[in-house]
């Protein structure tokens, strides 16, 4: 049998590339199988090397909010293409969209712009260790804020996928300044406070959770953490990454009402090209370098070509409609998996919140790390495989979110319900 396009370029990349990709979740470790290799995308579809199309509910793993290839954006970036890729110098556009991130994020009264989300996570976390000359973090189990060493310390992501929490070449020195409290355990983070609460810099958190699937905050829960935070001293990190501008033009921190000290953004804000930031009141921004004595820097922060993806991304999201669009079909994705499990039998727990959901295979509830990780990952995997022959694309990965984007249709939606209920039926 002649191998496909896909396995013949994973053959080779595994020859070049450790596990034939250049990040681990690519690899299907978590579902079995060889990856397809990507050739073209458009709007909510992705088209593999060997021809084949599917339904696209990954979004790049959610940057793609106005869908793959989105005319306006690949206009601006070609238009910035033309005048160069990259100066070492500060533009016009570095300018534009950090005034319009503040315009749009209240809490960040000034930004600073770097390449990747991993890059701002580990910049704002030095930023509050220098402001409050404090050692310690305060995570939570099964939130990934990127792979800076005191940041994998019982991560989600790749390390829930894998059973590896903690990463092989993270010095010990370095993860006992990591603290952990389960998600949404609200007296867990009190007990910690309340031992070594004059010690804590900061708590970082996915306001909701991302990368053990999705995890909505519980009622009370950042609320909880923003007064524990004022009560030690401590500072208070929303990692929006994932969440900002993607469930709200302000962010999560503006659908639920609490206001962090520091903020980090990615993905959306690049809008498909690499991205990241970091922001708060000027006050704190001001210690950076060179105004400040907390030190950092970036060859490629504010690169003219993500720029002008993330501006014209992020213009097209003012309309407050455009969430109310999101919402209904992110609401409607959920209905068509929910409708599919019923039918079929099959135990199933949809968290949802706005247009990012996970559909864990698991019968109870899904609040934290612990319940997530009850979800069964076979059963998952042969979800995944099944939806894919069907021409839709998931995360490879129980432990991910799905995205919806402007860019999908109702015959979209539609088309996705009906794959689940015939793959769910599948698993019976």
């Amino acid at each position: 049998m002649t191998a496909s396009r896909s396995e013949s370029l994973f053959g080779r990349a595994q020859r070049v590339l450790p596990g034939g990709v250049n990040s681990p979740v690519r690899a299907f470790r978590g579902v079995g199988g060889t990856p397809f290799f990507v050739r073209s995308a458009e709007g909510s579809r992705i088209t593999d090397v060997d021809g084949r199309s599917y339904i696209d509910f990954l979004g790049s793993w959610g940057p793609l909010i106005l869908g793959h290839a989105a005319p306006a954006v690949i206009e601006a970036v070609g238009e910035a293409l033309a005048r160069g890729t990259s100066y070492g110098a500060p533009t016009p556009g570095e300018v534009e969209l950090a005034d319009l991130i503040v315009s749009a994020v209240p809490s960040m009264e000034m930004v600073r712009l770097v390449s990747s989300g991993t890059e701002a996570a580990m910049s704002a976390i030095r930023l509050a260790r220098g402001a409050t000359g404090r050692d310690l973090i305060i995570k939570f189990e099964g939130c990934y804020h990127g792979h800076a060493d005191s940041l994998l310390v019982k991560a989600g992501s790749g390390g829930a996928t894998f059973g590896v929490p903690d990463s092989l070449g993270v010095p010990e020195a370095l993860a006992r300044m990591t603290l952990t409290a389960p998600f949404n355990d609200l007296g867990a983070v009190e007990r910690l406070m309340a031992a070594r609460g004059g010690e804590v810099a900061v708590v970082i958190v996915e306001p909701v959770a991302g990368n053990m699937g999705v995890v909505p905050p519980a009622t009370g829960f950042l609320e909880g953490l923003r007064q524990l935070c004022d009560r030690h001293g401590a500072l208070l990190l929303f990692d929006e990454v994932i969440t900002g501008f993607r469930l709200g033009y302000g962010g999560a921190q503006a659908r639920y009402g609490v206001r962090p000290d520091l903020t980090c953004l990615g993905k959306i804000i690049g809008g498909g090209l690499p991205v990241g930031a970091y922001g708060g009141p000027r006050a704190l921004m001001e210690r950076i370098s060179p105004l400040g004595g907390v030190y950092q820097a970036g060859t490629l922060s504010g690169n003219p070509l993500a720029v002008a993806a993330g501006l014209t991304t992020l213009r097209a999201l003012a309309d407050p409609a455009v969430y109310a669009r999101l919402e209904r079909a992110g609401a409607t994705l959920e209905a068509g998996l929910a409708d599919g499990a019923r039918a079929s039998g099959i135990p199933l727990t949809v968290n949802r919140v706005g247009s990012m959901l996970t559909a864990f295979f698991t019968d109870g509830p899904v609040t934290d790390y612990a319940s997530a990780k009850r979800a069964s990952t076979e059963r998952y995997a042969r979800f995944f495989h099944a939806m894919l022959a069907r021409g839709v694309f998931l995360a490879a990965s129980q432990f991910e979110a799905a995205f919806v984007s402007l860019a999908h249709s109702d015959a979209d939606l539609e088309a996705a319900a009906r794959a689940a209920r015939e793959a769910l039926t599948t698993l019976r």
